[in-house]
């Protein structure tokens, strides 16, 4: 049946007037009510310059050193210090944070990285320019390049593995650790299989029968990628380009392309090591949020606001 607001002519009109503003009030009541959200935005901008203050990484004598590697800029850098000195807190081990410019860095943002130490090795935009013109050429890659450039989550599967070899712990920002990571430890030591987390409720934004019939396998439940492990040297771009062409050719673009992309190369993997759910938490609920007992947090939906009114807060004090 037709819709009669779109037969005349109103869709977009009431996209605008009713179907944004209600999408809108609801987002609100999630989280709390406009009173409350300009609380939780106070506390946002107090761990933004919380940020700005906190000391080098440490860098303890004698201690294994573990790569991580993110995808960071001017919306989401003080969420990665505070992730790194968490992680660092927690583990005891030395280290290598590998940045990856969102293409919005600049000369303050450079000046708060150096405030973070030698332990970080940063990647300009210039520097992954130039290896996406070398080896995912827009003539060969279109689909891979416009993602690229209008879809910044793929760069997390591009600018930390394209031209590299060997295993990556690829994170996300908003992550903060709260008990020491003996699962990633592990992993980081001996990786031989992929890693992922759990996410809280499914999310790839493609229906199954598409995901497997391209990857050619089962599609595994809930691949969250706050925590994502892959061989660099693994990965085959020309068939990562043909998967994002066929589904959105055929399901159009989604937010959850990457998360999708990985779901589909786990289930091609003879096996994986997944977080546990319960340690490696995504979404914490209000109690766990203001108490945490998880190992981890992955602050996403409704929780970010536990994260800027309780999260920062407990790694802070732990870190003073």
């Amino acid at each position: 049946m037709s819709n009669p607001l779109r037969s005349l002519g109103l869709g977009p009109l009431a996209l605008k007037l009713w179907h944004q503003p209600l999408g809108r009030l609801r987002d609100s009541l999630r989280n709390g009510g406009p009173f409350v959200e300009r609380e939780t935005e106070r506390q946002r901008l107090l761990m933004v310059e919380a940020a700005r203050a906190l000391p080098a990484l440490p860098q303890p004598a004698n201690a294994p050193r573990l790569a991580l590697h993110l995808l960071t800029g001017k919306r989401f850098l003080y969420q990665a210090v505070f992730c790194l000195h968490s992680f660092a807190r927690q583990s005891g081990v030395a280290i290598e944070a590998h940045l990856y410019d969102d293409g919005s860095f600049d000369e303050d943002l450079r000046v708060q990285l150096a405030q973070l130490g030698p332990g970080v090795v940063f990647h300009p935009m210039a520097e992954t320019r130039a290896k996406l013109d070398a080896l995912l050429p827009e003539s060969r890659f279109p689909v891979l390049r416009e993602r690229w450039r209008n879809y910044p989550n793929i760069r997390k599967l591009t600018d930390p593995h394209l031209g590299s070899t060997g295993w990556k712990l690829v994170i996300d920002s908003d992550l903060l650790f709260f008990r020491r990571p003996d699962f990633l430890l592990d992993w980081c030591a001996a990786p031989d299989r992929p890693l992922h987390a759990v996410d809280c409720e499914e999310s790839y934004g493609y229906s199954r029968p598409l995901m497997e019939r391209l990857a050619g396998a089962p599609i595994p439940p809930l691949v969250n990628v706050g925590l994502c492990g892959l061989r660099s040297d693994a990965l085959d771009w020309d068939q990562l380009e043909a998967w994002c062409a066929e589904l959105i050719a055929r399901e159009k673009t989604s937010y959850y392309l990457e998360q999708a992309l990985v779901a589909m190369l786990v289930a091609r993997a003879q096996s994986c090591a997944v977080a546990p759910a319960a340690d490696y938490l995504t979404n914490p609920g209000r109690q766990e949020g203001a108490h945490p007992t998880a190992v981890m947090h992955h602050y996403v939906a409704e929780s970010k606001r536990w994260y800027y009114r309780h999260g920062w807060r407990e790694v802070q004090r732990q870190l003073a």
